[in-house]
């Protein structure tokens, strides 16, 4: 079959070139009276069709004698300009028989791909081969929507247009909003990395990592010794008084939390190394608000082979009221084991008959081990090697006064008579 010519191409022709350019350029098209409505696809298409002239063989369409443009002319004086004007009058006004064969081409080739002989060797467009309907066709104008509607019918075989343009724009929003959700994402992230790499910097987070004999080390039930009772002026009794505590050490991903237990109290806390065989030791009271009190900081030295360490800690005498005061203490670690679980035992019989805090550890082996945490005299420890190293001379106040370390027993009596 041969293809349309005249005025049933051409209309044909710029409707769908209309259609293709609105989605292409995601706007609406106002089809009415006015050329500057269509001066972009005018535009468009004089790209095309001034290069017809170079490209015949390419494109399959007729001869077209080059125009050299002596005088430099621009868009809309050359020779194969296609202005909107032509456009109105071709595709609106409907007043063009005999449309220009660069703007027919032209035509083909924005929609098509080939001019117009290449296109009658293989029709692509049904819609632009002669039909019965040619004659009724040929006389519609498109703002008369009665008139309209065979024309659109035959050629419009997509999706209406606006649809496909409402949901084009949809689409770009809907990407639109992810891109920027992704980017702000991104964004946020690389500020809270780098905000957290200066953080970790200035604090000195994990400026070491452990190694697999180091976490061994650490990692399990620790009993600590502290004489930070002989440093609460409010108790005459204090002289060699010291406290044992339990701590249970668990490594994370290059540092150690721990809980630790004590007679009167339980502190919260994590350790770090800082360097090869220097170990950072903070604890804390957490109050009813989730606040924290008290804080202590230490230091412990690691000695290979060794499950005693002699720790300094920045600490608290624990005082009532006006009396708690910051100490400087020495306190004596040993490592007791491995594995297993802790658990405080609360009100049972054999709390009220020692008057203390009891923490069972249950072992992996299924042997339970027994712990019982009160304040008790230097004196009565099984290792006498601890005297030394707890007594009065293991505290530094932090202001100095007579009497605030006892250096003789007032003979005062200790409760519980221990």
């Amino acid at each position: 079959m041969k293809c349309k010519t005249g005025k049933e191409e051409i209309v044909f022709l710029l409707t769908r070139v209309l259609e293709k350019f609105e989605l292409e350029r995601g706007q609406t098209i106002i089809r009415n009276s006015n050329r500057k409505n269509y001066e972009e696809v005018a535009f468009k298409l004089s790209e095309i069709s001034n290069e017809l002239p170079r490209n015949q063989e390419h494109w399959q369409h007729q001869f077209y004698e080059p125009d050299y443009n002596p005088r430099q002319l621009t868009y809309p004086q050359r020779k194969y300009d296609i202005t909107g004007n032509q456009i109105k009058d071709a595709y609106y006004n409907q007043i063009v028989s005999r449309p220009r064969p660069f703007l027919v081409d032209a035509c083909y080739i924005y929609l098509y791909g080939v001019g117009r002989v290449g296109f009658e060797k293989n029709p692509l467009d049904p819609g632009l081969l002669e039909s019965g309907e040619s004659k009724h066709e040929e006389h519609l104008v498109p703002g008369d929507e009665t008139a309209s509607k065979p024309l659109r019918d035959a050629v419009n075989d997509k999706p209406d247009h606006k649809i496909l343009l409402q949901q084009r724009r949809l689409l770009l929003f809907a990407l639109s909003i992810c891109l920027i959700t992704v980017a702000g994402t991104f964004g946020y992230l690389f500020s809270q990395k780098r905000e957290w790499a200066k953080i970790k910097n200035d604090f000195n987070i994990l400026p070491y990592q452990p190694t697999n004999e180091e976490v061994a080390a650490i990692e399990g039930i620790w009993l600590c010794y502290s004489g930070s009772p002989q440093a609460r002026i409010t108790q005459p009794y204090r002289y060699h008084v010291v406290v044992p505590s339990i701590l249970d050490v668990k490594y994370d991903d290059g540092y150690f939390t721990f809980k630790r237990y004590d007679a009167n109290f339980d502190h919260s806390g994590y350790m770090q190394f800082e360097a090869p065989g220097i170990l950072s030791i903070h604890s804390f009271l957490l109050n009813p608000t989730g606040g924290i009190e008290y804080p202590k900081h230490s230091l412990m030295y690691i000695t290979s082979n060794r499950k005693t360490a002699n720790v300094i800690s920045a600490s608290w005498n624990y005082d009532v009221g006006v009396h708690n005061q910051v100490i400087g203490i020495r306190e004596v670690y040993t490592k007791v084991g491995k594995g297993g679980t802790i658990k405080e035992i609360m009100n049972g019989l054999e709390n009220g008959s020692c008057n203390c805090k009891i923490i069972e550890w249950a072992k992996d082996d299924n042997k339970v081990e027994s712990f019982y945490l009160r304040n008790q005299r230097l004196e009565t420890l099984t290792d006498s090697s601890l005297i030394p190293l707890l007594d009065e001379r293991s505290i530094i106040p932090a202001q100095p006064s007579d009497g605030f370390i006892l250096t003789k027993d007032t003979g005062v009596t200790f409760p519980g008579n221990l």
